[in-house]
């Protein structure tokens, strides 16, 4: 399998669960490590070893403080790479492996052995960065070269398309790779996500986030328990006051197939690595069920049988993964820096008002504020590997408006007269190529939406066409210039 994966093009990732065993708490079964040595293997409270420490709510913690245990976890790790080939892992509740007496520790043993390793310090690391307690939530902490599932851009862009007040701050972070968490990595350490495997699929997620009395762990109305005996429960999170209740009404399932663009258009267009659940791309439900990993029936399974509003959600993704893969500036390798260019009075990176001008510091604070542009200057140059070509892309202004009504934007005057043209256009996904529009013109942002602009020169919009310039660089940045 891994070996027709590769020949796809196509890395594994291994997800690994080495921070509890299935031995359970001290009224579990006795199936391997504890009958081999119990004090060992696992961590144990002090004050009476009988009892078992448990960071992971699964009744046991696997002690990676004891050279035996470490072994046979760098054992494992080194099999995978070795004989199965596969391309990294992502560690399920990675703080628990690194915990010492005093807690977390970034300097565990754990993290370098596997730094040290031949082996292991050739693939990718990725860290579910947190347990079930409070100190073990430890998202930005963990050392290069891990990236990291971030849940704080889960949250953000959960709480701005919900239509919450005071988001935009964050926002601004978690769209250009989250440089308060990884300013001593790159942008690649935040692995960027909305859904996951554990919780709700985007379509299940948007059709509870608008429900007008949802609330943290409400079961969606008339939905009792059903197979699997699990209840149906919304992710966290507060509705939108503004969001309509999508149902079987044509316009309200227009309203909840627009916020799945929205979603799916926000986190490919961050900077950082996008993490897409699968069957998301195409409407997938699991009919309400937060987590169905215990059942093999049509609620887990993936269907691709595809009806038209599956497949115009797929063709809306493909069209946006198709645009990132051709627009360099969409896929850094650096921060930005929020500077102004050389010779030029445009800035690399610039976020602006719907009034066309730059956000002030008490812009981002203001709660009443749900809308914001970001321009990217395309003609930005980052260093790159060697060999690899430098090339300027063209400069794209991305806007999103979580707002209740339409915004009036005025798209801002560039040094070099031109056109912006609309890339995407979450509101109506068929919009393929509107007129072109000049610039300080205003353009009417709908309600809920976003959209992706590029500027065309007037000297040069006569000879380009394509989705933008070929692929070549990625970049570096900073949130608030």
């Amino acid at each position: 399998m891994v070996h027709a994966l590769h020949r796809a093009g196509l890395e594994v990732i291994l997800d690994v669960v080495y921070n509890h065993t299935g031995e359970g708490n001290h009224l579990g079964p006795t199936l391997c490590f504890r009958g081999i040595d119990n004090a060992a293997y696992y961590r144990l409270h002090d004050d009476d070893r009988r009892w078992y420490v448990d960071y992971t709510g699964c009744g046991n913690t696997l002690n990676t403080g004891h050279p035996r245990v470490l072994q046979l976890l760098m054992d494992s790790l080194r099999y995978w790479v070795t004989e199965m080939h596969v391309d990294g892992f992502r560690f399920d509740l990675a703080s628990v492996l690194a915990r010492g007496a005093q807690g977390f520790e970034r300097q565990s043993t754990f993290f370098q052995v596997v730094s040290q390793d031949p082996v292991l310090a050739q693939v990718k690391l990725i860290a579910e960065p947190w347990d079930i307690t409070p100190e073990g939530y430890q998202v930005g902490n963990f050392p290069g070269p891990w990236a990291e599932w971030n849940d704080k851009y889960r949250d953000t862009v959960r709480r701005f398309w919900q239509g919450e007040g005071g988001q935009l701050g964050d926002l601004g972070y978690r769209l250009t790779g989250s440089s308060d968490l990884y300013a001593e990595r790159r942008p690649h350490a935040s692995i960027n996500f909305v859904t996951a495997h554990d919780g709700l699929t985007l379509q299940d997620w948007v059709r509870a986030s608008a429900l007008p009395t949802m609330a943290t762990a409400v079961p969606l109305p008339d939905r009792p328990m059903e197979a699997g005996g699990e209840e149906r429960m919304a992710d966290q999170g507060s509705p939108s006051d503004g969001a309509a209740e999508c149902a079987d009404d044509p316009a309200r399932a227009a309203c909840c197939a627009k916020q799945q663009r929205n979603v799916l258009a926000t986190l490919l267009l961050s900077q950082g690595v996008p993490m897409l659940c699968a069957g998301d791309e195409m409407g997938r439900t699991q009919q309400g069920h937060a987590n169905a990993y215990d059942q093999d029936n049509a609620r887990s399974w993936l269907d691709w049988e595809l009806t038209p509003d599956k497949q115009a959600l797929l063709d809306f993704t493909r069209t946006v993964v198709a645009l990132v893969q051709h627009h360099p500036v969409l896929r850094r390798r650096h921060f930005w820096h929020g500077q102004r260019l050389p010779g030029s009075v445009r800035k690399d990176l610039a976020w602006l008002r719907p009034d066309g001008l730059e956000m002030l510091a008490e812009d981002w604070e203001a709660p009443e504020n749900r809308c914001v542009g970001l321009l990217l200057a395309g003609e930005v140059i980052e260093p790159l590997p060697a060999r690899r070509a430098r090339r300027p892309d063209e400069t794209l202004l991305l806007l999103l408006n979580a707002q209740s009504q339409a915004v009036a934007f005025v798209l801002p005057a560039l040094q070099a007269p031109g056109v912006w043209e609309v890339l995407v256009w979450t509101d109506d996904p068929r919009l393929a190529t509107p007129s072109p529009l000049a610039d300080r013109q205003e353009l009417g942002l709908p309600a809920q939406a976003l959209a992706l602009l590029r500027y065309q020169p007037r000297m040069s919009a006569a000879v380009t066409s394509g989705t933008g310039a070929g692929a070549g660089a990625d970049a570096e940045g900073d949130k608030r210039s």
